[in-house]
């Protein structure tokens, strides 16, 4: 077991940072469950999908990901489950879409991702 070595704690700088944490609690809650739904890779790119190109159907994501329709409504129900899509209906045919509030959490990302595949393109 390792022990803490520190001679000096600065008590309100640990106030301070708790404070902090309480403060953005709600926050950082939100961007907690974003994130764990967004850690699969199925999940990450249908929400990659979705910000690029705004809406789209399950049967064109089943299309994109060369997945079957089902496997990719399992994906969409914890996604909406998770209230970090939505969606609306055109006739018989549901599209999903990104809730705003969420398009700039993960925007960055994207854009991180966007940039790289740029980069590597310039190689």
């Amino acid at each position: 077991m390792e022990k803490c070595i520190r001679l000096y704690a600065d008590k309100a700088q640990l106030n301070e940072c708790q404070k902090k944490l309480k403060a953005n609690s709600a926050s950082l809650s939100r961007l907690s469950k974003v994130l764990e739904l967004a850690g699969n890779e199925v999940r990450l790119k249908i929400l990659y999908l979705l910000e690029e190109e705004g809406q789209l159907c399950p049967c064109d994501l089943s299309d994109i990901l060369n997945m079957s329709i089902p496997a990719v409504s399992q994906h969409l129900r914890k996604l909406k489950d998770g209230n970090i899509i939505e969606a609306s209906r055109d006739g018989q045919t549901i599209y999903y879409s990104l809730k705003e509030e969420h398009v700039k959490i993960l925007k960055p990302f994207f854009k991180y991702i966007n940039q790289q595949n740029i980069k590597m393109q310039t190689l």
